[in-house]
């Protein structure tokens, strides 16, 4: 499409081939951005469940156990959360320290949160301390940091919607101006001052594509 509407021609197709590179990588880094909000929010009700059951009497692994029925009435049997749950609960089953499958989940889904309720899960099991109250202080911080993050993220939800619309936006002006006007942007293809032009116009674009998302990158 980039190669279309700059250049009109085959050959700027192939030299603009290695650009897919970067726009995959942001497509996905996107799309797993989504996924680690998604399991971080579901993540943060988890350890309430789990929370809520310690503080009454129950042991971590039955806690863990416990929490799998409210998970999947919140979110479903599909849900990442639900997911983990089943595995952590079969890991159990078959002897595996509960403190071991939660390192290995919060290595999986590279969650800052998750690594960190881990962690101190780990070093809290093996110190034989007082779990509820360990455990509480580090929830109680980190969803006071998941709070912080989602109200962020609710502020410049309108700012990210204008973003994707003006990535798209030089692409429809060029559109329209070709329906009302055939020819009019025809001296900038096919000459060497065109093609100047157009690589400038492209290299600001991308340089604008890449300082927007630097900008609305907002982490606690």
């Amino acid at each position: 499409m980039i190669a279309w509407f700059f250049y009109r021609s085959a050959a700027a197709l192939a030299v603009l081939s290695p650009l897919a590179v970067p726009l995959i990588k942001r497509s996905r880094l996107r799309h797993q951005e989504k996924k680690a909000d998604e399991l971080r929010m579901q993540f943060k009700e988890l350890m309430s469940c789990i929370l809520t059951s310690m503080r009454a009497g129950e042991s971590a692994e039955n806690a863990f156990r416990g929490a799998y029925p409210e998970m999947l009435f919140l979110y479903g049997k599909n849900s990442m959360i639900c997911s983990r749950l089943e595995r952590i609960g079969s890991g159990m089953d078959n002897h595996v320290p509960l403190e071991d499958l939660l390192l290995n989940f919060a290595e999986e889904s590279q969650v800052e949160e998750i690594r960190e309720f881990s962690e101190v899960f780990a070093i809290a099991k093996r110190s034989g301390g007082n779990m509820a109250e360990i455990l509480s202080r580090t929830i109680s911080m980190i969803q006071s940091r998941a709070d912080v993050e989602n109200e962020i993220r609710i502020m410049v939800s309108a700012r990210r919607m204008e973003q994707h619309i003006m990535d798209v936006v030089p692409f429809g002006i060029i559109v329209y101006i070709e329906l009302t006007s055939e020819g009019y942007f025809d001296s900038l293809y096919h000459n060497a001052a065109g093609i100047a032009v157009m690589s400038v116009a492209l290299t600001l674009y991308l340089a604008a594509l890449a300082l927007s998302e630097k900008i609305l990158k907002i982490r606690v």
